[in-house]
């Protein structure tokens, strides 16, 4: 771009060199055609510049695109697919009712192990706390003698 302010520089010594004048018709047109110049000139410069950015951006969004495919469509190697990895038989459910919307809600048994543990129903999205049979029997009769 360097060269289209060169030859704009150049038109402007040109006509001080000529010794024209703006005061006269024609010296008003040529000045203003060099001014003009000199505007397109910048104008394209920053267009320019505005253009090798998006390149750039566009070039590493293309990477990471690229990166995100490999990650996604990578080609699974049957020789390292162990069916018995991927089992769903292992993982034991237990069946427990949403005391709000009684949604059947199926809990991996693993987490009944623990005292006390909350889930979230999928159909009415409120909190269940899911406690061991004692604790929930003691959990009812205070609660049932609170409601009274």
């Amino acid at each position: 771009m360097s060269f289209l302010f060169e030859k704009v520089a150049y038109l402007r010594g040109l006509a001080d060199g000529l010794n024209i004048k703006e005061s006269s018709k024609e010296g008003k047109l040529l000045m203003g055609i060099i001014d003009t110049l000199e505007e397109f000139a910048d104008a394209i410069a920053e267009v320019s510049e505005d253009q090798e950015e998006l390149i750039e951006y566009v070039e590493a969004l293309d990477e990471d695109l690229m990166e995100v495919e490999d990650e996604l469509f990578e080609e699974v190697d049957e020789d390292d697919y162990d069916e018995d990895d991927y089992d769903d038989e292992d993982i034991e459910f237990a069946e427990v009712e949403c005391p709000y919307c009684e949604e059947e809600i199926y809990v991996d048994e693993d987490l009944l192990d623990e005292e006390e543990i909350e889930v979230q129903c999928p159909q009415c999205h409120r909190p269940i706390t899911i406690m061991d049979e004692n604790e929930y029997a003691d959990y009812e009769e205070i609660h049932n003698h609170d409601e009274e």
